[in-house]
């Protein structure tokens, strides 16, 4: 049973849960009423009460009745169904447009005065577009409280979904399409917040709620944190999908650049090169294509608080 506060999350609520309860009541009623007419059709027609088997002729009549009328149920299902969804195709042009970054195994957003956060935050009552933009493989993006999913598919222009929260709280946010190694990790949250805390979050220039530490590198820290970078590499040294952060920072790796085997040092161009080219220099035994450019998405200011992050790294 859904509390009333996850049932009313989004306006799209109300229209995917009708479709479903109509569904769900069609489906209960056949399969009682089927049940009931086959449990009659044993007791009835068994070998005792009917030894001798009885040949039933066709029905034009009965062959009209069982088309039509599982076509008439099979059109008030699809009817809901399209209702439902059909709100869902066109967002008002008001909306508030937040772009979505799907990655492995990672989703971050990004506001029109280019904030970056590994949280969604939107405000109550406002219709919200996220234009979604897979950087790698398929991911899915689907909110279960609001009724909402979407495939971001590379490359797909237009990719979209939109909805307008209804009520101030924390939902979770998953990834409904495998895509790979951490698929089931692959989940984030969407803060529903008043119009008048959004606005002064939004406002927040200092960007105080980002960096919770003054430790050196906490910033940088928190920048790999929204771009999803401790998803595939570790800052202890276990092997991920990517080489761990530990202690690498002046150290000498052996990297493959073009097919053949170099050692390069971990400075500063070595890191910049990695984010804005990661397929250039790719470590010796991990594999090349997993991990796409940063290009655009990260300034050089960012490039180089990570930089003093990873230094801290030992």
């Amino acid at each position: 049973m859904y509390s009333p506060e996850i049932t009313q999350a989004s306006n799209f609520v109300k229209g995917v849960d009708q479709a479903f309860l109509v569904i769900l009541a069609i489906s209960f009623v056949f399969l009682i009423g089927l049940t009931v007419v086959m449990i009659w059709f044993l007791y009835r027609y068994n070998r005792k009460r009917n030894p001798v088997a009885t040949q039933i002729h066709g029905s034009t009549k009965l062959e009209i009745i069982w088309t039509v009328v599982p076509f008439i149920i099979t059109m008030v299902m699809f009817y809901y169904g399209w209702a439902g969804w059909k709100p869902m195709t066109k967002a008002p042009k008001d909306a508030m447009e937040i772009t979505v970054y799907g990655r492995m195994w990672n989703f971050s957003y990004e506001y029109a005065n280019g904030r970056m956060t590994d949280t969604l935050y939107v405000p109550k009552d406002k219709p919200v577009k996220l234009n979604l933009k897979a950087m790698d493989v398929l991911h899915s993006f689907y909110i279960p409280a609001f009724r909402v999913k979407q495939d971001m598919v590379p490359g797909k222009p237009d990719n979209f979904m939109w909805f307008q929260p209804q009520r101030v709280g924390s939902y979770e946010i998953f990834c409904a399409e495998y895509c790979g190694l951490q698929h089931s990790y692959m989940y984030s949250t969407v803060k529903v917040i008043e119009s008048a805390e959004f606005d002064k979050w939004m406002t927040d220039t200092t960007q105080v709620a980002a960096v919770t530490s003054t430790a050196p590198g906490a910033a940088g820290k928190k920048i790999m944190q929204n771009i999803g970078c401790f998803a595939c590499h570790t800052v202890d040294g276990t092997k991920l999908v990517g080489p761990s952060f530990k202690g690498i920072w002046g150290h000498e790796v052996t990297v493959i650049t073009g097919g053949q085997k170099r050692t390069v040092t971990v400075d500063e161009e070595y890191i910049k090169k990695s984010i804005y080219d990661p397929n250039a220099d790719v470590v010796d035994g991990y594999t090349k294509g997993l991990m796409v450019s940063y290009q655009g998405q990260l300034k050089d200011a960012d490039i180089a608080e990570i930089i003093e992050y990873l230094k801290t790294v030992k």
